[in-house]
C-alpha cells in the first residue's frame, strides 16, 4: 500500500493557502521577535494552535529557537478537537503535506514511541485528518527547518493515566535521540481579557516553575484551563526524564492583542521552552 500522505485541513482558512503568503506571514512574526535565546540545550517547546493571525505572533517566539537548524525530528503532541477516543494516536508512516511541501514522518522514531507505549499509544492516521492543533505548528516548522521530519501524536481523553503513560513512552523511546518535543495548547477560552489573563497567569507560572504536578492538579480541578493541558504535562514530564531542568516563558498574549482584536472574549496563548543545562 502507498504511504499515507495527510493533506492540509486548514490551509487557506486558519493560515494562508499559498507558500508565498505563508512565508511572508511567518517571516514577519519571526522578525518581530528579535533575538530569542534560552540557556542550555533545547529539549521541548510549548506553542499555541489558533488561527495564525491570532496565535502566530506568540508561536514565533518558540520557533525562533529553531532558526539555523537545517534538519530536525520534531515530536508533536496535541489535543484532539475533532475525534473522540481514549489513548494517543500516532501517524506512524507517510508524510504531511501543506502549501510549503511535504514533511516526512520519522518512521523509526514513531515506531519506537509505539513500541514503548503499547498500552496507550496506537497507530491511526485517520484521526489526524481534520485536526488543527498539530497542523498549526507546520507553517513555522516547515519555514524554519528545511529538513523537517515529524512524529504527530494526538491525545484523546487526556486522563492522568494517559498523560503519565505517554510521558513514560516518550521518555523511553526518545532517550539518546536528537529530537525536539512540541506541546500544542491554547490556554483559557472566551473570557474577558482581565479574567483570562488572571487565570492564565497561574498556568504560565506553573510552566515557568517546571511544575507539571501542579499544572495537572489544576487541570483536574478547574475547567477552561488549557485545551492541550495534557500534552503540556506529558511533554514536561518526558522532558525532565530527557535531561531538561529549566523552563523559560518566552511570550504570553491573548487573541485581543492583535490589531483590531476583541478584548471582550479572548483566548490565551503561551510560548515556552524546556532546556537542559550544558554539561
Amino acid at each position: 500500500m502507498p504511504a499515507t500522505v495527510r493533506a492540509a485541513a486548514v490551509a487557506g482558512s486558519w493560515y494562508p493557502g499559498s507558500a508565498a503568503a505563508i512565508e511572508r506571514e511567518v517571516d514577519r512574526y519571526l522578525e518581530q521577535t528579535g533575538e530569542v535565546s534560552v540557556p542550555g540545550r533545547l529539549v521541548a517547546l510549548v506553542s499555541p494552535h489558533a488561527g495564525i493571525r491570532y496565535s502566530g505572533p506568540v508561536a514565533a517566539y518558540a520557533y525562533a529557537l529553531l532558526r539555523g537548524r537545517t534538519a530536525a525530528t520534531v515530536v508533536l503532541v496535541g489535543p484532539s478537537h475533532r475525534a473522540a477516543f481514549d489513548g494517543v494516536a500516532v501517524q506512524a508512516e507517510g508524510a504531511w503535506e501543506t502549501p510549503l511541501g511535504r514533511a516526512e514522518v520519522d518512521e523509526a522514531v514513531a515506531e519506537a514511541v509505539l513500541s514503548c507505549g503499547r498500552e496507550f499509544v496506537f497507530a491511526d492516521a485517520e484521526v489526524h485528518e481534520q485536526e488543527h492543533s498539530l497542523e498549526m505548528q507546520m507553517p513555522f516548522l516547515q519555514r524554519v527547518v528545511p529538513g523537517l521530519r515529524i512524529v504527530p501524536l494526538l491525545m484523546g481523553s487526556q486522563s492522568r493515566e494517559e498523560v503519565f503513560g505517554l510521558a513514560e513512552a516518550l521518555s523511553a523511546s526518545l532517550a539518546g535521540r536528537d529530537v525536539v518535543l512540541v506541546a500544542s495548547s491554547d490556554l483559557s477560552h472566551y473570557q474577558p481579557a482581565p479574567v483570562a489573563n488572571k487565570l492564565d497567569a497561574v498556568v504560565v507560572q506553573q510552566v515557568a516553575r517546571f511544575d507539571d504536578a501542579g499544572l495537572l492538579s489544576r487541570l483536574e480541578g478547574h475547567r477552561n484551563v488549557a485545551c492541550g493541558g495534557g500534552p503540556i504535562v506529558a511533554v514536561m514530564r518526558a522532558s525532565r526524564s530527557l535531561g531538561a531542568d529549566s523552563a523559560t516563558v518566552l511570550r504570553y498574549a491573548d487573541s485581543g492583542d492583535v490589531p483590531g482584536g476583541d478584548k471582550g472574549q479572548v483566548v490565551g496563548y503561551l510560548a515556552a521552552a524546556l532546556t537542559a543545562s550544558a554539561s
